[in-house]
């Protein structure tokens, strides 16, 4: 296994960039800005494609620098600007309704860390060396689901609801960069395409919501029902 092989400098290059994503989800998690979201989403993908790239360097998986390069240009670039394009043309700038202030967002945000860092924990079977790096490796991608969880439970604006997708599918895929070094390119591509057509699916819908209820709000669904 690629992970018991690795030295302390690949340890810390790993987990520093798998950190780093997880605290720009929480930027998303305590902040109303739309804009906020997408620049952070924007850099979080930047930071797992050059995650995508360090394991690709130190395990010898050639692909992995493919795609790393797929990463930066969809997930860096192409979805962030189809993202400030359904911003700019709602001319909606913040969260306005929201279940939780951002404050609480927060604190339940880092109790579902350590409930992921707890089950985490006990997942893991590894006794070597590079056993924190499957447990903060295996911890990270469980926050980042839940915290894109709970970014769908509390926020309404749909352009909001369709970055907490993407966070929950960014830590997903940051873990198999760390534990599923070697999963095939032809998955990954895939998986970067569903995600734009999650996104254009995303946009006719806020459109929709635009057209007939007046608002970008998930709330007025509400109205389609019975």
């Amino acid at each position: 296994m690629f992970l018991a092989h690795i030295n302390s400098l690949q340890a810390s290059i790993f987990s520093s960039l798998a950190i780093l994503s997880l605290l720009l989800t929480f930027v998303m998690l305590g902040s109303h800005w739309l804009k906020n979201y997408v620049y952070a989403f924007a850099a979080q993908s930047w930071l797992i494609a050059a995650l995508s790239a360090s394991v690709g360097y130190f395990s010898g998986y050639r692909e992995l620098y493919a795609i790393a390069v797929l990463t930066a240009l969809f997930r860096g670039l192409v979805l962030p600007w189809l993202l400030m394009r359904i911003v700019s043309r709602l001319n909606v700038k913040r969260e306005i309704h929201s279940v939780l202030q951002s404050s609480s967002s927060l604190v339940i945000g880092a109790c579902v860390v350590m409930f992921a860092f707890v089950i985490a924990n006990h997942m893991s079977r590894q006794q070597q060396g590079a056993a924190h790096v499957v447990i903060l490796a295996l911890t990270i991608m469980l926050s980042m689901k839940f915290l894109g969880f709970l970014m769908l439970s509390v926020r309404d604006e749909a352009v909001s609801q369709i970055l907490a997708l993407l966070v929950l599918e960014n830590g997903i895929f940051l873990g198999s960069q760390i534990l599923v070094p070697g999963m095939p390119l032809l998955i990954e591509i895939v998986i970067l395409f569903d995600l734009l057509i999650v996104v254009a699916c995303f946009g006719m819908l806020v459109r929709f919501l635009v057209v007939h209820a007046g608002t970008t709000s998930s709330r007025e669904l509400n109205r389609l029902v019975g």
